[in-house]
């Protein structure tokens, strides 16, 4: 075994196929993130190409490898380095969980490794027939463990194609889809008209893009987060709820963050009784991007 090898972490359980196994300084550069996908491996870089030194390793390691340059403005598809080539999406399991991923659908592959411990904890928090809105769903990750645990989720995105892969990922863990809500449109907009219909729930998940546009109306977390979040309390059961609160706003200290959250409580006229913050998982290696802090909202 190299020395390089040695760094490799292995995934978190059995019941878990995909995970980042390489977060840090490794072959000389600190730039180099793998995540392994059920044995496929997507090798990322900040600052250069595809280190070759791993073209001697990971054909013993990997069942395929792909490569792709961490730039979010590029917002390309991974490219195929060598192994199998794969043509479809794929399942890979997550605390036995399974999530489909596609290294062909752009820039993201389908599940963000990062929300592992919040997929964890929202699994032990959820109730029976607990109402549970999963605002910007991407693929519907957080949905589906809510369904597993007895919940009744409504996911919400802009993107029809990413609503319907989550459809998919409900129906490969056995999942009627059928027995969810799936909105497509603006969560801004969405929320607004749940509250003047009544539509309560039980916990919100917000997990936005730290930007986006939607037409003329533009999303900004530092600016735009504190009413995101009023309007998400304003839609929580009368008798009290829970909020989901993440960014990956590298800009924004848990410090700034919080008090935006507890503002935005404060401006729907409920109060915090409860703030709690997940780690980022260990295998990130202490690195603190993503801020989540779930708080119980009375």
């Amino acid at each position: 075994m190299t020395q390089w090898e040695s760094q490799l972490q292995a995934m978190p359980n059995s019941q878990t196929t995909t995970g980042r196994v390489l977060h840090g300084s490794a072959l000389g550069r600190s730039d180099i993130r793998i995540d392994q996908f059920d044995g496929h491996w997507l090798v990322q870089t900040r600052d250069g190409d595809f280190p070759n030194e791993l073209r001697n390793i990971a054909p013993r390691l990997a069942r395929s490898v792909w490569w792709k340059k961490l730039d979010k403005d590029a917002k390309s598809a991974p490219e195929w380095v060598e192994g199998e080539k794969l043509t479809a999406p794929f399942p890979v399991k997550e605390n036995d969980t399974d999530y489909l991923i596609d290294f062909a659908a752009g820039y993201s592959q389908g599940l963000f490794l990062d929300q592992r411990l919040n997929r964890e904890k929202l699994h032990e928090k959820i109730q029976a027939d607990d109402r549970v809105l999963n605002c910007f769903a991407y693929t519907c990750s957080f949905s589906v463990v809510t369904a597993q645990a007895g919940g009744i989720a409504t996911s919400m995105d802009l993107s029809p194609r990413y609503l319907e892969w989550g459809k998919e990922n409900f129906r490969i863990n056995q999942i009627d889809p059928d027995d969810h809500y799936f909105c497509k449109g603006d969560v801004m907009d969405w929320l607004k008209r749940f509250a003047r219909q009544g539509r309560t729930f039980r916990g919100v998940i917000l997990d936005p893009p730290t930007f986006s546009r939607n037409g003329k109306k533009i999303f900004k977390v530092e600016n735009d987060y504190t009413e995101l979040v009023r309007l998400a309390a304003s839609v929580l059961d009368e008798s009290g709820g829970w909020l989901l609160c993440s960014t990956n706003h590298h800009q924004l200290h848990p410090w700034q963050f919080e008090p935006m959250l507890c503002e935005g409580v404060d401006l729907a006229d409920r109060y915090v009784n409860k703030v709690e913050t997940t780690p980022m998982p260990p295998e990130f290696e202490g690195d603190d991007y993503l801020k989540s802090f779930w708080l119980d909202v009375e």
